[in-house]
């Protein structure tokens, strides 16, 4: 018995390598110095570029919204799900990302369908200006059920000390900004595919005539990256904490930000709860407080800047083309929690 008898076929791993390899050297900046291949990445640091450089490091992964691009067949963008969440976790700290990492399991290797996979990395990673610096692509047989993968990715940023975000200086009466998120970004899968394919017994191509599209396509819509949005009010040093709204919702998330003698009071009829939230409440018989700790409810990301510069930052966030952000509340004395009104 060969190692290719016992489940790995290594051949198909340098296959996957040589497909990855001039993808990734199109995420390429000028401060990465190693290939693909090498055991380890290199970055060279601009120090010049930040004051008393501080990085920024993250980790996370897609969760079971896998399974839905399992049952689609299409795994070109569980990858860049993954790139814009970890840019989203970086940046509420103000980081710019540096470079990312990212590693891919599975019971037995399928070199086209890696190929989609790394392909939806490196599109988030250019957009995201973030170079794909290495990874690793692991064969476990017997470990995963014949199809299926995970996905985690590993995030560097930097931001200057002086520039970093930690909340520092919140009060009562600053102002609550909400982004409007793409869907269910990476969260809440585990439900949604109970209410959808479970209860309901839909099939991933199933019209769902109130989204206006496929379960599927619904269901997949990519997890938005704010970098873009944001970046220009990080030079004006306008924003004094932010919330990537993931698992926990607003309700567990914007708490981590605040101190502890401030909560947060949300004005629920600030925004429209997008169809597919609506649609997932109703047809599961979701109870409200749990659709607000699973989902994002429409609002990917929570800026909190103060009172007097809360036009200015609308105003500033419609220019750069996010036209659905809307002050969402303020904070107010309390114990480090979220109020719905």
């Amino acid at each position: 018995m060969d190692y290719r008898q016992s489940g790995v076929d290594i051949d198909a791993g340098h296959e996957v390598v040589r497909r990855i390899r001039q993808m990734a050297r199109s995420t390429f900046t000028p401060h990465v110095l190693s290939q693909i291949g090498s055991f380890g990445g290199l970055f060279r640091l601009d120090t010049t570029a930040h004051r008393d450089p501080v990085l920024v490091a993250s980790a996370d992964g897609v969760g079971t919204k896998l399974k839905v691009a399992f049952m689609a067949h299409r795994h070109d963008t569980v990858g860049e799900d993954l790139v814009n969440h970890c840019v989203n976790d970086i940046l509420v700290q103000g980081a710019e990302p540096l470079f990312f990492l990212d590693y891919l399991a599975t019971g037995s290797l399928a070199p086209d369908v890696a190929e989609q996979i790394v392909s939806g990395v490196v599109r988030g990673c250019r957009e995201n200006g973030c170079a794909l610096l290495g990874g690793e692509t692991a064969e476990m047989p017997g470990f995963y059920a014949a199809g299926e993968y995970d996905i985690a990715g590993f995030i560097v940023g930097v931001v200057s000390r002086d520039r970093l975000i930690d909340g520092r200086g919140l009060q009562a009466g600053d102002a609550l900004i909400g982004l409007a998120s793409g869907g269910l970004h990476t969260n809440g899968y585990s439900l949604a595919r109970r209410i959808a394919f479970d209860k309901l017994g839909l099939q991933v191509d199933d019209h769902v005539g109130e989204l206006g599209v496929t379960i599927g396509d619904a269901l997949l819509a990519p997890h938005r990256s704010y970098l873009r949005i944001v970046r220009p009010l990080l030079e004006q040093a306008r924003i004094k904490a932010m919330a990537h709204i993931t698992g926990g919702g607003i309700t567990d998330n914007l708490p981590r930000v605040l101190p502890d003698t401030i909560d947060a009071r949300i004005d629920t009829r600030a925004w429209q709860v997008p169809p597919v939230f609506q649609w997932l409440q109703r047809s599961g018989g979701v109870p409200v407080e749990d659709m607000r700790r699973t989902f994002n409810m429409g609002i990917g990301l929570i800026l909190i800047v103060g009172r007097d510069d809360a036009d200015a930052v609308l105003s500033a966030v419609a220019s750069a083309g996010e036209h659905h952000a809307r002050a969402i509340g303020e904070l107010v004395a309390g114990e480090k929690r979220v109020r719905y009104v």
